[in-house]
Protein backbone atom coordinates (compact mmCIF):
# COMPACT_ATOMS: atom_id res chain seq x y z
CA UNK A 1 0.00 0.00 0.00
CA UNK A 2 1.34 3.45 -0.88
CA UNK A 3 0.41 6.77 0.63
CA UNK A 4 -0.73 8.87 -2.33
CA UNK A 5 1.09 12.09 -1.55
CA UNK A 6 4.48 10.70 -0.56
CA UNK A 7 4.74 7.34 -2.32
CA UNK A 8 6.23 5.90 0.88
CA UNK A 9 5.10 2.32 1.46
CA UNK A 10 2.97 1.97 4.56
CA UNK A 11 3.46 -0.94 6.93
CA UNK A 12 1.09 -2.79 9.22
CA UNK A 13 2.47 -3.51 12.68
CA UNK A 14 1.18 -6.04 15.18
CA UNK A 15 2.18 -4.86 18.67
CA UNK A 16 1.92 -7.66 21.24
CA UNK A 17 2.35 -5.96 24.61
CA UNK A 18 0.58 -6.62 27.91
CA UNK A 19 1.51 -3.33 29.59
CA UNK A 20 -1.35 -0.91 28.80
CA UNK A 21 0.90 2.11 29.39
CA UNK A 22 3.46 0.92 26.84
CA UNK A 23 0.70 0.10 24.36
CA UNK A 24 -0.93 3.53 24.67
CA UNK A 25 2.40 5.32 24.44
CA UNK A 26 3.50 3.31 21.40
CA UNK A 27 0.18 3.86 19.63
CA UNK A 28 0.27 7.60 20.29
CA UNK A 29 3.87 7.97 19.15
CA UNK A 30 3.18 5.99 15.97
CA UNK A 31 0.12 8.16 15.33
CA UNK A 32 1.96 11.44 15.94
CA UNK A 33 4.97 10.38 13.89
CA UNK A 34 2.69 9.22 11.05
CA UNK A 35 4.96 6.19 10.85
CA UNK A 36 2.60 3.43 9.79
CA UNK A 37 -0.75 2.87 8.23
CA UNK A 38 -2.08 0.54 10.92
CA UNK A 39 -0.98 -0.62 14.36
CA UNK A 40 -2.89 -3.56 15.81
CA UNK A 41 -2.49 -4.00 19.57
CA UNK A 42 -2.89 -7.39 21.25
CA UNK A 43 -2.33 -8.01 24.99
CA UNK A 44 -1.47 -11.71 25.23
CA UNK A 45 0.27 -14.49 23.34
CA UNK A 46 -2.80 -16.65 22.71
CA UNK A 47 -4.70 -13.74 21.14
CA UNK A 48 -1.66 -12.79 19.07
CA UNK A 49 -1.58 -16.27 17.55
CA UNK A 50 -5.35 -16.19 16.93
CA UNK A 51 -4.89 -12.82 15.17
CA UNK A 52 -2.06 -14.14 13.01
CA UNK A 53 -3.96 -17.35 12.16
CA UNK A 54 -7.16 -15.35 11.55
CA UNK A 55 -9.14 -17.43 14.02
CA UNK A 56 -12.42 -16.58 15.76
CA UNK A 57 -13.01 -12.86 16.19
CA UNK A 58 -9.82 -12.23 14.18
CA UNK A 59 -11.08 -14.02 11.04
CA UNK A 60 -10.80 -10.78 9.04
CA UNK A 61 -7.50 -9.63 10.57
CA UNK A 62 -4.95 -7.99 8.31
CA UNK A 63 -1.63 -9.75 7.80
CA UNK A 64 1.00 -7.60 9.55
CA UNK A 65 4.25 -6.66 7.84
CA UNK A 66 6.09 -6.53 11.17
CA UNK A 67 5.51 -8.00 14.64
CA UNK A 68 6.70 -6.22 17.79
CA UNK A 69 6.60 -8.87 20.49
CA UNK A 70 7.04 -8.50 24.24
CA UNK A 71 8.92 -11.39 25.83
CA UNK A 72 6.81 -11.84 28.96
CA UNK A 73 3.12 -12.14 28.09
CA UNK A 74 0.06 -13.71 29.68
CA UNK A 75 -0.95 -17.02 28.11
CA UNK A 76 1.74 -18.10 25.69
CA UNK A 77 4.89 -16.05 26.31
CA UNK A 78 6.91 -14.31 23.62
CA UNK A 79 9.23 -17.28 23.11
CA UNK A 80 6.28 -19.62 22.51
CA UNK A 81 4.61 -17.14 20.15
CA UNK A 82 7.86 -16.66 18.20
CA UNK A 83 8.31 -20.43 17.89
CA UNK A 84 4.74 -20.83 16.58
CA UNK A 85 5.24 -18.01 14.07
CA UNK A 86 8.54 -19.33 12.73
CA UNK A 87 7.31 -22.91 12.32
CA UNK A 88 4.23 -21.79 10.35
CA UNK A 89 5.04 -21.45 6.61
CA UNK A 90 2.37 -18.74 6.16
CA UNK A 91 3.78 -16.61 8.99
CA UNK A 92 7.49 -17.38 9.12
CA UNK A 93 8.51 -14.63 6.68
CA UNK A 94 7.03 -11.88 8.88
CA UNK A 95 9.89 -10.17 10.72
CA UNK A 96 9.62 -10.37 14.50
CA UNK A 97 11.23 -7.83 16.83
CA UNK A 98 11.44 -8.76 20.50
CA UNK A 99 10.76 -5.79 22.77
CA UNK A 100 12.91 -6.28 25.85
CA UNK A 101 13.05 -4.53 29.20
CA UNK A 102 16.75 -5.07 29.87
CA UNK A 103 20.09 -6.41 28.68
CA UNK A 104 19.47 -9.44 30.94
CA UNK A 105 16.49 -10.36 28.78
CA UNK A 106 18.69 -9.99 25.70
CA UNK A 107 21.11 -12.53 27.18
CA UNK A 108 18.18 -14.83 28.02
CA UNK A 109 16.82 -14.96 24.46
CA UNK A 110 20.24 -15.96 23.14
CA UNK A 111 19.55 -19.35 24.75
CA UNK A 112 16.34 -19.88 22.76
CA UNK A 113 16.25 -22.38 19.90
CA UNK A 114 14.29 -19.95 17.71
CA UNK A 115 15.62 -16.40 17.41
CA UNK A 116 13.78 -13.18 16.55
CA UNK A 117 14.85 -11.17 13.51
CA UNK A 118 15.81 -8.27 15.77
CA UNK A 119 15.72 -7.16 19.41
CA UNK A 120 15.08 -3.73 20.91
CA UNK A 121 15.27 -2.65 24.53
CA UNK A 122 12.21 -0.58 25.47
CA UNK A 123 13.35 2.93 26.33
CA UNK A 124 12.18 4.55 29.55
CA UNK A 125 12.74 8.14 28.42
CA UNK A 126 10.13 9.67 26.04
CA UNK A 127 12.75 11.09 23.66
CA UNK A 128 14.45 7.69 23.43
CA UNK A 129 11.05 6.08 22.89
CA UNK A 130 10.35 8.41 19.95
CA UNK A 131 13.81 7.63 18.51
CA UNK A 132 12.99 3.92 18.82
CA UNK A 133 9.75 4.45 16.89
CA UNK A 134 11.72 6.16 14.13
CA UNK A 135 14.14 3.23 14.03
CA UNK A 136 11.17 0.85 13.79
CA UNK A 137 9.93 2.89 10.83
CA UNK A 138 13.35 2.60 9.16
CA UNK A 139 13.48 -1.12 9.92
CA UNK A 140 9.99 -1.61 8.55
CA UNK A 141 10.53 0.34 5.37
CA UNK A 142 13.88 -1.25 4.56
CA UNK A 143 13.58 -4.78 5.91
CA UNK A 144 9.87 -5.44 5.55
CA UNK A 145 9.25 -3.71 2.22
CA UNK A 146 12.67 -4.02 0.60
CA UNK A 147 14.86 -6.77 1.87
CA UNK A 148 14.23 -10.39 2.75
CA UNK A 149 16.06 -12.25 5.54
CA UNK A 150 18.82 -14.66 4.56
CA UNK A 151 17.61 -18.06 5.80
Amino acid sequence: MMEADSLIPMIKILLVEDNPGDTILASEVFKEAKVVNDVYCIEDGNSALAFLRREGKYSQAARPDLILLDLFLPGKDGQEVLTEIKKNPELSAIPVVFLLSSEAEKNLIQTFDVQPDCTMIKPIDLEQFIATVVSIEDFGLLFVKGFKPLR
